[in-house]
């Protein structure tokens, strides 16, 4: 059976602050020892803070793109700049939408720049994800004894609402592979790539929420994981594929 378990009691996260130490004691204090079948799923936003990838946005001088920019989407052209600096392209910009091709890869909002449940300074601050997911997933796993993912929300193309992804893992495979391996009827599976971090990372959602819920970690017990170790950055399509032509 699989369990989630939301990590409570873990206050808010700040600059320099040793995650490996605060997600210890937080499995302590729930009396979790670490299985062979745990996966520890970190939100972004606490990997951010504790990386201290906040930006002031009256710190930001606004270029001619990010003006124009602007205009088209009616946000704040200093916080179109950050998204251009954050980002390798702009996929899509509209009113309110402003899609680009983050410098990680990912494909998302405002390149995953956020406001929301940064803290109580707020203001004209905001926060840029991670500088790397997959490296910081390695080190919390090395040091934690667990298979972890760092999970972020993403909206998805044609579809209403966001749901949580991988955007760092370790000690799983993020992508298993399936390809080659037969079905019950014994057909050869020819396209079969399983989203193995992002299905947990969604399941785990469940418990940490997307909103006033303050549960910035949550474990995912009882999944056989199988197969070869694998980054998030395995999930990320490439720039030359025809979505992003």
């Amino acid at each position: 059976m699989i369990e989630i378990i939301p990590l409570t009691g873990i206050g808010e996260i700040q600059q320099g602050d040793d995650l490996v130490s605060i997600l210890r004691e937080g499995l302590r204090s729930l009396n979790i020892t670490p299985r062979a079948d745990d996966v520890l799923v970190v939100t972004q936003k606490i990997v951010s803070k504790a990386e201290g990838r906040f930006i002031e946005l009256d710190s930001l001088t606004p270029g001619e793109d990010a003006r124009r920019l602007a205009a088209i989407t009616h946000k704040d052209a200093r916080l179109v700049e950050l998204v251009l600096t954050e980002s390798d392209g702009i996929v899509r910009a509209a009113p309110h939408v402003l899609i680009a091709r983050h410098r990680l890869g990912h494909v998302m909002a405002n390149a995953g720049i956020d406001r929301s449940n940064i803290g109580p300074e707020g203001g004209e601050r905001v926060l840029l994800l991670p500088i790397d997911p997959d490296a910081t997933a390695a080190a919390l796993h090395a040091e934690l004894g667990m298979a972890v993912v760092i999970s972020d929300s993403f909206g998805r193309p044609w579809r209403m609402g966001v749901v949580a992804v991988a955007i760092g893992a370790a000690g799983l495979p993020a992508l298993h592979d399936r390809r080659g391996e037969q079905d019950r009827d014994g057909r050869t599976l020819e396209v079969t790539q399983i989203a193995l971090g992002d299905i947990i990372a969604t399941a785990a959602c469940l418990a940490t929420g997307e909103g006033a819920e303050g549960i910035p970690a949550a474990l995912v017990r009882g999944y056989k994981v199988t197969g070869d170790p694998r980054p998030a950055a395995d999930l990320v399509r490439s720039a030359d594929e025809d979505l992003f032509r």
